[in-house]
């Protein structure tokens, strides 16, 4: 779901004004996942941007407050929810963590990094949600760990069906900021995108959610 509409708008227009979204109709990008997108989004750019972290940090807040319930610990996802993780937790005052998608090779070989409890309840923090599979091997891991998964927070969703439905049935509920709908059409009133762009950016998510 996503945490409030004015302020998906407001999170779209700075994803775009910082450039953290690319859209890119014509020249292809390719994900890790090797498909082939008119569009590419690093947030991890809003961590150089004072303003726009700060507003990021305070949203997250807002949206475990007013979605997620009570919480005894933020838990990011590396790499890209580590961060934004961390800044929620101080601001909030509650421990973090945060959690690999693969153990490491070497040392402890931990896959949580920081002290968990049985029994915590965990909000966990992202950056960005596409299929979601990373995502939700990370509350898997909590989950294994004894901890009780409250929700997930992130700043960017596509919404594909897949993402979705695995949320639905890892019983996870997930809270987003802004999502490919409201930014692509955000691109549009801003004049980042023309009208055939538009056309282009939607085709490519219908033929993603076909799949």
């Amino acid at each position: 779901m996503i945490h409030n509409k004015q302020i998906a708008l407001q999170t779209a227009g700075y994803l775009l004004q910082i450039k953290a979204v690319k859209l890119s109709p014509r020249d292809l990008f390719t994900w890790a996942s090797g498909i082939k997108s008119p569009i590419y989004c690093d947030n991890r750019i809003t961590l150089s941007f004072p303003e726009i972290r700060t507003f990021i940090r305070e949203q997250f807040c807002a949206a475990i407050n007013d979605h997620l319930g009570t919480v005894d610990l933020i838990a990011g996802v590396a790499t890209g929810g580590i961060a934004q993780g961390a800044l929620v937790a101080q601001q909030i005052d509650l421990p973090f963590v945060y959690v690999r998608t693969t153990k490491k090779d070497h040392g402890l070989t931990n896959l949580i990094e920081g002290k968990v409890e049985a029994g915590q309840r965990v909000v966990v923090v992202e950056d960005l949600i596409s299929t979601g599979k990373s995502s939700l091997e990370v509350v898997e891991a909590l989950r294994q760990a004894g901890c009780v998964i409250s929700g997930m927070v992130a700043i960017f969703t596509y919404n594909l069906p897949v993402s979705l439905d695995g949320f639905r049935d890892s019983k996870c509920p997930l809270v987003t900021l802004t999502d490919y709908d409201i930014l692509i059409e955000q691109a549009l009133a801003t004049k980042y995108i023309t009208e055939d762009d538009l056309s282009v950016l939607k085709s490519f998510k219908e033929n993603l959610t076909k799949k």
